[in-house]
């Protein structure tokens, strides 16, 4: 298995309506393409903070996956249009993980 945690930056005074992008648009559209995702969160103290956490079963299923989402009509022409007026694309932190032998996130 293959692990992405993925932080984002949000605009100030954004963060209920990046939520609302996530839950209603952005996720159950990445789901309805094979991603599986794990979770959601945002900061308890930080409000500009949001972190998500994704697994695909290998580097292939990643890149195919990664094509099928970000390349598309619906991604290009609906949804990424909406993005940098809530959150700071410059400031993402995408970090790879690999669980330990006794995770239970195998």
């Amino acid at each position: 298995m293959l692990w992405e945690l993925r932080q984002y930056h949000i605009r100030d005074g954004k963060k209920q309506e990046w939520v609302e992008l996530m839950e209603r648009e952005i996720i159950p559209f990445q789901v309805s393409k094979g991603m599986v995702i794990l979770g959601s969160f945002t900061g308890e103290e930080d409000e500009h903070i949001y972190i998500w956490l994704r697994r695909f079963e290998n580097e292939s299923e990643r890149e195919r996956l990664y094509q099928e989402v970000y390349e598309s009509d619906h991604w290009k022409n609906n949804i990424g249009p909406k993005i940098p007026d809530l959150m700071d694309r410059e400031k993402i932190s995408v970090t790879r993980l690999e669980p330990t032998g006794l995770s239970p996130m195998q």
